[in-house]
Formats: structure tokens, sequence, C-alpha cells
């Protein structure tokens, strides 16, 4: 992926949108996942997912039992193994799949739906099956399905079992990837949510001054209803001011006092800012070290 390539919140995917989802903890992937499920159901398209390390009844269980009722029922939602999508003839083809979506896109229009939603966990590829080779061709291939503005997709890889390098050569087969919808996005910085090692995290990409630090700031307070330390990821920090560090510090001091606001990966400069303000004497706020990262 090229760095002018699109990054989608999971709640904007479009029809006509072919996205990567690289991912490297459940937690994320699941949510990223039942939101775009739910998002088709909700536009009234079909939705096909293609499962791989979990059975479709684990899929089941991240929608709302009425919301599954319905979907099932209606034939809008199909929750179906590699076995029986990727590898129906025994091996993987990636002209026959190509084919087959868009005659999944052509039944959908006939049924009535808006559309169709096709999202696959692409692990498969990773065991010994004939034909697993013509992965990247057939994702090339596919995205001519997906051009014609009546279906998407989001095809996730597992960046823990792909690895970073070929992780990097299927993003690059998708005109962007997605990811979980932001908490702040102006201009200038990204503030959303992820997970490491099973933490719920905010990330922080891009910059923060006094311009912003409002967004930081409701962010932080999101974060904060939830149960548990706050992680922030501060490793995509291109720049922060003085306004932004404080507006760190304040939220740490809101945080009921068994719990922290972590800070991770801030660079030793700020940290140096930090300690000389006096910030860092602050009970709930932790500069984390290698050793505190999740």
């Amino acid at each position: 992926m090229t760095a002018g390539s699109l990054v989608r919140q999971v709640r904007d995917v479009e029809p006509g949108d072919h996205l990567c989802l690289p991912f490297s903890d459940d937690a994320e992937q699941r949510e990223v996942a039942t939101a775009f499920i739910a998002g088709g159901l909700a536009r009234g398209e079909r939705v096909l997912y293609f499962t791989d390390r979990r059975a479709p009844e684990t899929v089941h269980s991240w929608l709302p039992a009425d919301d599954l009722a319905a979907a099932l029922r209606s034939g809008r939602l199909s929750v179906r193994t590699a076995e029986d999508s990727y590898l129906a003839a025994g091996r993987f083809d990636p002209d026959a799949m190509v084919t087959a979506l868009k005659e999944e896109t052509e039944r959908s229009l006939r049924d009535g739906c808006t559309g169709l939603r096709v999202s696959g966990e692409m692990s498969w590829a990773l065991r010994d099956v004939p034909g697993a080779e013509g992965l990247e061709d057939y994702e090339r291939k596919v995205a001519a399905v997906f051009a014609t503005g009546l279906s998407s997709a989001v095809c996730q890889y597992d960046t823990r079992l792909f690895g970073p390098a070929r992780t990097r050569v299927f993003t690059c087969c998708h005109p962007g990837v997605v990811g979980m919808n932001a908490l702040y996005h102006d201009g200038l910085v990204r503030i959303v949510p992820a997970y490491q090692a099973g933490h719920r995290t905010i990330r922080v990409t891009g910059t923060i001054d006094q311009s912003n630090a409002h967004g930081l700031a409701a962010a932080l307070q999101t974060a904060a209803g939830r149960h548990g330390d706050i992680h922030v990821d501060l490793s995509e920090l291109e720049f922060i001011d003085v306004a932004g560090l404080r507006t760190l510090a304040l939220a740490a001091g809101r945080l009921d006092p068994a719990r922290r606001l972590r800070l991770l990966h801030l660079a030793p400069m700020l940290r140096d800012i930090m300690h000389l303000v006096g910030w860092d004497r602050e009970p709930q706020l932790v500069l984390a070290t290698e050793a505190d990262r999740p």
C-alpha cells in the first residue's frame, strides 16, 4: 500500500470498496468485522462472511439475537467456512471465485437487496492448499467485481500468521485499508481505538497542539467510560505541544485512584518535559517503560 492509499473507518465503508484489514489482535478483528456485518445489514445489503479459524456459530454470536434471527431467516446473512467458499472445488481457483462473487452480487440485487458485502478470513491460504499460491493474483482480479459499485469487501489478514512482509504484499493488492472507527479525526491528527496484547488502546497518529487538544480530551473521556486502565499509544505521534501534554495529565488526574493512564512509546524529550513541569508526579499517570508495555 502506498502512502496515499485510502484509510477507511469501518462505519464509512461504501459500495465499491475493496479493503484490507491487517490485524494483530482477535478483539480488534472481531470489532471491525462485527461493525462491517451490522453496517451492511442496516443498509439493506446481503452479507457473506467466510470463516477459517472460527466456526460460523461464533460469528453468529457477535450479533444481537433478534438481528441475527431476522438476517438468517431472510437469507441476508450467510456465514460459510473456507471449505464451502474459497475451497469449494477442493482447491483454490481464483477465476472461479471471482465468477462466484459476480454471481452472488447479481443474485443479491435480484432478491431485492441494495448490494452485497463480503468479508473473508484469509488464513486458509497458509495451509497446504492446492492453488493457494494464486491468492495475490485473485486479490488483483477480484477488484473488478467491487469496482462496479454494487458490492464491497474486507479481506482479513492476521499479521501474526502472515508476518509483516507477506501482510504488506497482500495489503498492496487493495486500494486501501479499513480499521476501527476514529474517536477523533481532523487534518492534523487521527485518534483511533486499537488493541495491543488484549488491551484496548488509544492510538494517536499525527500532531496535537492547542487547536485540537480538545479532540484528544474528548477521546480520553470516551475511553474513561470503560473499565480498567487507559493505554495511549504514541508511537505514531509526530508532534505534541504543552497544551497536548497538559491534556494527558489532566485526564489522568480525573481517573479513579485505582486506575491509570499509561503513555506508551513516549519520546524521551517529551518524557523530560513531563518531568520538568512535574506532571509525571500525577499518581494516575504512568510513563510506561519497555517492561510496562503490553
